[in-house]
């Protein structure tokens, strides 16, 4: 009896089947390794794709450099009023002192505003900040002044001259080299 089971059991033909397996799993393997292949290819030319030409470092545009330097030439004129401030400070000349703050010197601000406007954006944050100072220094000589303070009116016409001199140092070069202050 033990006989007609095991002939009634079907049992695998080991030569032809295993034979098919084999063939299988290699072509599977194969086909593995070739998509794997194709889609590193794939993405390799999409990144190059993507990459296009080198970034160029950013540069402020021609019109936005003339705009800089027409302004840069109203502060400069400010700055070269200096001496002339110097001069009222250690006078004590409340009055004309106060006079060339709001004169000559008032368009400051404005003239900085829109220099830092222009400036590329990395740059912007230095500039606006020297400005603040200045224009702070600018109001403190002016509150010394009204008050006729005559040692704060000395300690802040350091702070305005010290000012213009950090925020004309975040003039680009190119104005520097075309109002000829280097």
């Amino acid at each position: 009896m033990a006989d007609a089971t095991f002939l009634a059991s079907p049992l695998p033909c080991p030569t032809a089947t295993s034979r098919w397996q084999q063939v299988w799993q290699q072509l599977r393997n194969g086909l593995r390794q070739l998509v794997v292949v194709a889609l590193a290819l794939v993405l390799s030319i999409s990144l190059v794709a993507c990459e296009g030409k080198a970034k160029a470092a950013p540069t402020i545009s021609p019109e936005d450099m003339a705009l800089i330097t027409r302004q840069a030439e109203g502060f400069l004129a400010a700055r070269d009023r200096l001496p002339e401030l110097a001069t009222l400070v250690n006078e004590r000349n409340w009055v004309f002192t106060r006079n060339l703050i709001h004169g000559p010197m008032q368009e400051v601000s404005r003239e900085m505003l829109y220099i830092n406007k222009r400036l590329l954006p990395a740059d912007r944050p230095e500039a606006e900040a020297r400005a603040t100072t200045l224009k702070t220094a600018l109001a403190q000589l002016d509150e010394a002044a009204r008050l006729q303070d005559s040692e704060a009116l000395r300690k802040s016409y350091i702070k305005v001259a010290s000012g213009f001199g950090l925020y004309a140092q975040v003039l680009p070069e190119q104005v520097k080299i075309d109002l000829k202050q280097v």
